[in-house]
Parts: C-alpha cells; sequence; structure tokens
C-alpha cells in the first residue's frame, strides 16, 4: 500500500546474498505496481497505482503484457489484485486517488472492490464502498467463499458475501484505526486454524480476528518479534505462516504461535516494494517505488519496473 523456522531463501545462504535475483520487466514509465497475483499454473497479475488496469505475466514470459485497460469497469488507480479461481474471479481494489495528485484513469468517484473475469478480463462486478473513509486495500477470499478487503482509511474489515453485490461492514475496532498521518489497514489473510490476520501499513502492527462460523471475534494485536516498517502485503503460506511485504524493503516470513508473530527476513534490498505472491517454490515480489509516485525533486523511479522471484526452500 502507499500510504519463516523451516522457510529459507537461497540468496539469503551464506555467498550469495548479493546475487541479483530473477525478474519480469514490466511495460511503461508510470506503471508502479502495487500488487501482485498467481493462478496455479504460475500466471502473475500486476496493478498499476499510477496508471490503473491490470497486466499479466504468462509462465515462462520475460516481460508482462496488459491485459485490463486502465480505466476498465469504471476502475482507477488498482492497488490489492487476487486471483480466486474458485468463482474464476479477479478481484481488484480501485481508488480515486486524483485528490493525492494521482489523477490515474477514469472519473469514478470513492474506492470499490472490482470483479473481473478471470479468463477474458471482462468486468463482472462493481461493488463501492459507502462512505467518506474510504481506501480499499487488500483482499482475502475466506474458507466460505466470500472476499474480505481491508479499508486502510477507516477502521474496517468488509465482507463480499458470495453471490452478492453490496459490501457490508464485518469487523470493526478500535485496534485499526488508521494514525492522523498514514495508513491503517493493510494485508489480510486467513490463517489455517480458520482465523483472519491483518497488518497496519504506518503502525506496522499485526492482528489476528477470530472467526466463528463466518462471524468476526476477539480482535487480538499480536506481539511481533521485532518492528515492521510499513506493513504492507500479506498471502498465507500454510501453517500459520505468511508471506509479507515491508514497504522498508523487505521481504518476511511472518510465523504465528499463540498471540506471537517472529519475524524473518526472507530477502532486503527491494526499492520501496508492495506486493508479494507465491508459485511453487518461488515467491514473486512487485518492487513498487512509490515513494517516486510523486516525487518533488523529479527524480523519478528506476526504469522498467519489475517484479523478482526470490526463490524459497523447506515448504
Amino acid at each position: 500500500m502507499a500510504f519463516g523456522v523451516g522457510l529459507a531463501v537461497l540468496a539469503q545462504l551464506h555467498g550469495t546474498a548479493s546475487a541479483a535475483p530473477a525478474s519480469v520487466t514490466l511495460p511503461g514509465n508510470r506503471t508502479f505496481p502495487e500488487s501482485i497475483t498467481s493462478t496455479a499454473d504460475g500466471t502473475l497479475y500486476v496493478g498499476s497505482f499510477a496508471e490503473g488496469g491490470v497486466l499479466r505475466v504468462r509462465p515462462g514470459a520475460s516481460q508482462a503484457e496488459p491485459w485490463i485497460e486502465p480505466g476498465a469497469f469504471d476502475s482507477r488507480s488498482v492497488l490489492g489484485v487476487l486471483a480466486d479461481e474458485r468463482s474464476g474471479t479477479l478481484w481488484v481494489c480501485s481508488n480515486d486517488l486524483s485528490a493525492r495528485g494521482i489523477p490515474g484513469p477514469g472519473s469514478a468517484k470513492g474506492s470499490a472492490l472490482i470483479g473481473f473475469d478471470l479468463k477474458t478480463g471482462a468486468g463482472k462486478l462493481r461493488a463501492p464502498f459507502a462512505g467518506d473513509h474510504t481506501f480499499c486495500n487488500d483482499a482475502a477470499i475466506g474458507p466460505d467463499g466470500a472476499v474480505y478487503v481491508t479499508n486502510t482509511a477507516a477502521p474496517q474489515i468488509l465482507k463480499l458475501r458470495p453471490g452478492g453485490t453490496q459490501l457490508e461492514i464485518w469487523s470493526t475496532d478500535l485496534l485499526f484505526q488508521p494514525p492522523a498521518q498514514g495508513g491503517g489497514l493493510d494485508g489480510i489473510a486467513f490463517g489455517s486454524d480458520g482465523n483472519l490476520y491483518v497488518d497496519t501499513f504506518t503502525p506496522g502492527e499485526f492482528f489476528r480476528v477470530e472467526v466463528k462460523d463466518g462471524t468476526a471475534g476477539k480482535v487480538t494485536k499480536l506481539q511481533t518479534s521485532r518492528q515492521l516498517v510499513l506493513a504492507d502485503a500479506l498471502r498465507p503460506l500454510g501453517g500459520n505462516r505468511f508471506l509479507t511485504i515491508e514497504g522498508g524493503g523487505r521481504l518476511d516470513q511472518v510465523t504465528v504461535t499463540g498471540d506471537t508473530a517472529s519475524i524473518e527476513t526472507l530477502r532486503d534490498g527491494f526499492g520501496r516494494p508492495t506486493g508479494v505472491t507465491q508459485v511453487g517454490q518461488s515467491a514473486w515480489v512487485a518492487e513498487g517505488q512509490l515513494d517516486h509516485v510523486a516525487d518533488p525533486a523529479g527524480k523519478g523511479p528506476t526504469l522498467p519496473f519489475r517484479v523478482y522471484e526470490v526463490p524459497l526452500l523447506g515448504h
């Protein structure tokens, strides 16, 4: 967002820590990738923060190709993207960022969760956020098939029921309250225990929301082994382990045991990374460079934009 034991990375082993990971290039000089997701066949989907739209990377390709056009189905700037193969849907978080100096495509106001057909890219469903404090950030699919979405601008986790067309507030808690300056809720993923886990961007905190029969229960702030710096995307690894991204430059594994969360850095040195997905025995990291999206000094991003493959072991 703008605003792990048993898992290791080959490049972190002694003697190879400086080796550059493999990468895929993204077209455009204003792409600023924000989120990345994947399907079982290894296809990658990458959303564009500044230009909007979604890029696709076919398995084995060295470069992404345009797939969903910027502005399609009243989409604006694209943040979270999540492939839901069970329903055949690519879920996209769309936000009007024009007030932040990032006009993006189209003219639709506010934030929305948009569903596109995973095979054709055609628009299927647009569920707007209600209220004035809205920022659709990322999504997770629950065991019930519902879509759960973080609202970074308010202390809310929203839910779209299977077959539904309107978002509802599923969980709200003062622990999720965003700071006066910066962003609140961000990454979201279900653990193997059936509970929902979220992080907060600026505070760098990690939470568990108990889930029973699809209903939100107690919210617990977990004790992290170290402070997270700009906590962002969250993806499940199984066994109550998660891949997460820190905007400070790191790809991590988070291992939850009871009320504690152990943070293990798998790779450091990315340029303001924003998203991660797992494909087989690799993590793919989107390097968003969002600190340059409205760079007053005019330095601009390092081109071309890339997503990086980081091999994983032990899972």
